[in-house]
């Protein structure tokens, strides 16, 4: 069976989401974040190298980082959902915005989070992250301008990927300057099969 290995308040809590989405029976292996350091338990390097979270098990694989499982079990038991046709014009799009999520956004919020922790030391590298964040938010609020997913007329894993990165937004009290992401963020969080997720994955709270 399926199994998901979920670290609380992390990027796992996405593929929850998916896995509800998809209908697809499954088992959770719970691990707590450290309470001073908010690092993985060393536990989890039993079942990934990296020791981090999101990683699951299944047939005998052993699956980590967001959008390699996001297509993994999309492809192995979406039959043919949440993802535009391979090949298609929209596929591309879906791609790109699936990697998106990781490849570009989140980095400049992990370095606010980061460099946070410096004080002063911190001013001189400021304002490029702030420039950044700025950049990859604006960039996403106009492409939703109008739409109701990122890609096409349905809900796929590029949204998925990319909700966790709002959600990063909105806990350090990012999102306000953008209506588009606001509206679309309550709408995904409103969605049958997240509201499932966060009663399995137990408490989520993303800043704490």
């Amino acid at each position: 069976m399926l199994k998901l290995h979920h670290l609380n308040n992390s990027r796992s809590q996405r593929i929850i989401w998916l896995i509800e989405e998809l209908g697809i029976d499954y088992e959770m292996a719970f691990y707590q974040r450290d309470a001073v350091t908010r690092l993985a338990p060393d536990s989890l390097k039993a079942i990934h190298p990296l020791g981090k979270s999101p990683v699951i098990t299944d047939k005998g694989r052993t699956v980590a980082e967001s959008g390699a499982i996001i297509d993994y079990l999309i492809d192995t038991y979406g039959a043919g959902r949440l993802r535009p046709e391979p090949g298609s014009h929209d596929y591309i799009d879906y791609q790109h915005w699936l990697h998106f999520a990781e490849g570009s956004a989140m980095l400049p919020l992990m370095l606010a989070l980061y460099t946070s922790r410096l004080g002063e030391a911190a001013a001189p590298l400021a304002p490029r992250i702030q420039s950044e964040i700025a950049n990859h938010l604006g960039y996403m609020d106009q492409h939703l301008e109008g739409k109701s997913y990122f890609v096409g007329d349905g809900l796929t894993g590029a949204d998925i990927n990319n909700v966790f990165v709002l959600e990063a937004a909105s806990s350090a009290g990012r999102l306000a300057p953008y209506p588009n992401l606001t509206a679309y963020l309550a709408k995904m969080q409103a969605r049958p099969a997240y509201q499932r997720g966060l009663e399995r994955g137990g408490v989520y709270a993303l800043g704490t």
